[in-house]
């Protein structure tokens, strides 16, 4: 029976900035939204019974409903009812590389991953954009993940325009595996420092989207100016996240010191991520970093940035 294997890409946010409340409880919100080549490998096939099973080498990883590719799974079966009662429910193995509760969207990613392999295992011919509404249903993330590349997101994260590919960016990722820092705490504390600020009227908050479309960091994708990108970078949960941990501050600081374009934390963390225009470049800073902290608890990656989402392997 056929089976399929897909890389599913780790995202980083070039701008994330918290605009106001919404009716649903969410928080509005304008990101820059990028994929970048640390991936996840996850392996469909189907079970030969009606059970969905997920296994990972990741010990943190759970197993069960909790885990977003197991929800993935469990909405292509109750969305698309006769094609499980023809192949039955699958097995999903996931080779973890995207760090866990980083910042970087790993469980989005192989949520995306699944709603994709899913279909072309059931043979469904889903359309990206039917891909990326049911991820609606999953998290604000998911519709990213299924799309990837470069993108402006607005509303809750799910309303996505795409932008021009920066096809020639590489990032070094970095992150303290003793630090993992809760998406939910993250927004609970901003709002409690900085409701005040909040834009709550529908018709302002349109009016702001429409501002953030054709802001400076927008224009500088669009024209591939890097040295603008890079002076736009913004990340609002910095705010409330780097003075609850000053070994962050300190790595954004030895990026800046090692002379990286720029530097910012990823979504609600804990990663730090610095961007150049080689890969020769990053390798260096990488490197050097390792060498000046010589620390077992962090973890860096280099990677490129990525026109896709999810890929399908040929291995």
């Amino acid at each position: 029976m056929r089976s399929y294997t897909l890389l599913a890409c780790a995202k980083i946010n070039l701008y994330l900035e918290i605009v106001g409340d919404r009716a649903d409880g969410y928080h509005e919100l304008a990101m820059i939204m990028q994929s970048v080549g640390l991936c996840d490998r996850l392996h469909i096939e189907p079970s030969g019974t009606d059970t969905i099973r997920i296994t990972c080498n990741h010990p943190d990883v759970p197993s069960d409903s909790s885990n977003l590719a197991y929800r993935a799974a469990e909405l292509m079966c109750s969305a698309f009812p006769e094609a499980f009662a023809q192949y039955g429910g699958v097995n999903i193995s996931i080779d973890k590389h995207i760090p866990v509760a980083a910042g970087l969207a790993g469980g989005s990613s192989n949520a995306a991953a699944v709603l994709v392999g899913m279909d072309l295992l059931w043979n469904l011919g889903l359309t990206q954009g039917e891909c990326e509404r049911l991820g609606e249903q999953l998290g604000s993330d998911v519709p990213f993940c299924v799309r990837g590349g470069t993108a402006l997101a607005t509303g809750r994260g799910e309303k996505l325009s795409p932008l021009p590919d920066l096809d020639r960016l590489y990032v070094v990722l970095a992150k303290y595996e003793s630090v993992k820092i809760s998406t939910a705490w993250a927004y609970k504390t901003y709002r409690n420092i900085y409701e005040e600020s909040y834009i709550r009227d529908p018709e302002h908050i349109e009016a702001y989207g429409q501002k953030v479309h054709s802001g400076p960091i927008v224009r500088a994708i669009a024209s591939k100016n890097h040295a603008i990108i890079t002076e736009e970078l913004r990340n609002d949960f910095e705010k409330i996240v780097l003075p609850e941990y000053p070994q962050l501050v300190a790595l954004k600081q030895r990026f800046i010191e090692a002379r990286a374009l720029g530097t910012l934390m990823s979504g609600s963390g804990s990663t730090i991520f610095a961007l150049t225009e080689s890969q020769a470049e990053a390798d260096r800073i990488k490197n050097d970093i390792e060498q000046q902290l010589n620390d077992p608890d962090l973890n860096l990656w280099v990677a490129q940035f990525s026109p896709t989402g999810i890929k399908v392997s040929d291995e």
